[in-house]
């Protein structure tokens, strides 16, 4: 009877956290959905800085754009010749990543998926790219999924993003931010051809990593 009185408990427990999941993916879903269904792009169309100035240092080939939003960084890296994977948990970021890929005449493999689920395959790409987007379990995935000499090109909010207030960019929970060194930590393992990390505008302190597979 104890034993299976415990069996018991344990499976409503393990389901009990399914569903927090669940929800909690549910919830990021609807946040990013009502976020990117207006006219325009909310970031632009045109990529973050620290891919416009270093497109040059990437390993040409197959990419992945994880969390790609409405796909600018995505689109870019097609036109500079990617052939490129790009992924994202909204639907309506989806649909715009393929709208701005049309009409900058490039092909673009969007996808929707949840990276809370999503499996990277195995020794796919030539460079997986993760932009303000903290999810320290997708660390290994990362590094499995790159080819021998692929890169990895990260940036995101440091910790230090909390000390400019609730009306800052970003995430407010630690948990989505990166402490001082960890990113360069995770990938001490590769051969590392860019890092910083600081404030690079006011208001925004970032890491930001270049890595290649040895």
């Amino acid at each position: 009877m104890k034993m299976t009185l415990t069996f018991t408990i344990s499976y409503y427990l393990l389901l009990f956290c399914l569903c927090q999941i669940v929800n909690a993916s549910e919830d990021d879903r609807r946040k990013w959905n009502k976020r990117y269904n207006t006219g325009g792009y909310i970031y632009g169309k045109e990529p973050i800085k620290f891919l416009r100035e270093n497109i040059n240092l990437l390993a040409k080939g197959k990419a992945l754009v994880l969390a790609m939003g409405e796909g600018r960084n995505a689109v870019f890296l097609a036109r500079n010749g990617f052939d490129v994977d790009g992924c994202d948990i909204s639907e309506i970021g989806i649909e715009k990543s393929k709208l701005l890929a049309r009409e900058n005449n490039v092909k673009l493999n969007a996808f929707v998926t949840d990276l809370e689920e999503y499996k990277i395959p195995a020794n796919k790409y030539d460079l997986i790219t993760c932009f303000y987007y903290t999810q320290r379990d997708l660390i290994p995935q990362i590094k499995e999924g790159l080819r021998e000499g692929g890169m990895v090109m990260f940036e995101s909010y440091t910790i230090d993003q909390l000390k400019y207030g609730k009306d800052a960019p970003g995430p407010k929970n630690p948990e989505y931010l990166l402490n001082h060194n960890e990113l360069r930590d995770f990938f001490s393992d590769f051969h590392i051809l860019y890092y910083r990390e600081g404030e690079i505008a006011p208001n925004k302190s970032v890491a930001s990593l270049i890595a290649q597979k040895k």
